[in-house]
């Protein structure tokens, strides 16, 4: 019998490349990989289901599992993880020296209800008491227009949040001084080119993410991979066919960074920082399953609700239900 001929929707990581490259092959299966941008790939998915299967915001899948409106089911599979506490800018003279000092403040976001800001939101409000109400919401490009929201957004009176008009720009409001700070998912321009009026809040950032690791066990999920709720009707086995898959794919890639017979990456230091995960985490530092990401799938689901992008909490084990592996 041949092969099931899937599309399979991804970015380029060195977690996902062994699939990409076809060095792993899914049992059964004839996998087709499209490498795109997450930015590329999540409007796809969720607005055209496009592919059989895909990476996929976690905030959005959580979303719509809360909102009774899910039609994907995801594997325990974490293809990013990031630590955001780096990814909150702040412009200089705007009077903000600490997290609570954001309240009050102008913020801008490109996604509002983005894996990496809520978040970035759910830390704020748990360590510092600081809710999204209570910031000014700006959402719009960093140097290019508005994007629209990767979900359909139906937020309560007291959310405060405005979308760019044509023309404007996040960094140029930055410049100008109508903004305070930026929760962003990627490294603004501004912060590259080394203008003088940003910095980051936390200049310390890799140890107020170590601090936070040790005492929250999150370690923040930002896109699992999804599978359209047919393909696992009709063909329940994939399930288990592309976890193995990927299992095999991300060992494949956490193996190389400890090779020093042929070092995948010409980083002197790579062992300094591979010791340096293994001490935080553990050997398993980027482990996929439901019962190793727990603390983050939990947060993720309950953040979702308190930031009004479902109408209640959402458990881990429905976010990543268990099946035979």
């Amino acid at each position: 019998m041949a092969d099931l001929k899937l599309s399979l929707a991804c970015w380029d990581y060195d977690r996902t490349r062994p699939l990409i490259d076809g060095i792993i092959k899914p049992d059964g299966i004839d996998l087709d990989v499209q490498v795109l941008r997450p930015r590329q790939m999540f409007p796809r998915m969720l607005e055209n289901r496009e592919f059989d299967a895909a990476e996929l915001s976690l905030a959005s899948y959580a979303s719509l599992i809360g909102r009774d409106d899910c039609t994907f089911f995801a594997i325990p599979v974490a293809v990013s993880k990031f630590f955001r506490h780096s990814c909150i800018y702040v412009r200089k003279g705007a009077g903000i020296e600490t997290p609570e000092d954001l309240k009050g403040k102008r913020v801008g976001t490109t996604q509002y209800s983005s894996t990496a800001v809520t978040y970035m939101r759910g830390m704020l409000q748990d360590e510092y008491g600081i809710e999204a109400k209570d910031m000014h919401w700006y959402m719009g490009g960093l140097v290019k227009p508005t994007e629209t929201p990767l979900i359909p957004l139906d937020l309560p009176p007291e959310i405060k949040l405005e979308f760019l008009p044509d023309g404007e720009t996040l960094e140029q409001m930055m410049v100008e001084g109508r903004l305070d700070a930026l929760l962003s998912i990627y490294i603004p321009r501004l912060f590259e080119d080394g203008w003088p009026h940003i910095e980051r809040l936390y200049p310390n950032f890799k140890d107020v993410e170590k601090d936070y690791y040790r005492r929250t066990g999150i370690f923040p999920i930002m896109h699992t991979i999804a599978l359209k709720q047919e393909v696992v009707d009709e063909y329940p086995w994939v399930l288990a066919s592309l976890y193995k898959a990927f299992c095999e794919a991300r060992d494949i890639a956490v193996g190389g960074l400890w090779d020093t017979d042929a070092l995948r990456l010409a980083l002197p230091w790579l062992m300094d920082h591979v010791e340096e995960a293994w001490d935080m985490f553990g050997k398993d530092f980027w482990a996929y399953g439901l019962d190793a990401n727990r603390p983050a799938l939990d947060a993720i689901g309950r953040y979702v609700h308190e930031q009004h992008f479902s109408p209640r909490l959402v458990t881990a084990e429905e976010i990543w239900p268990p099946f035979p592996e």
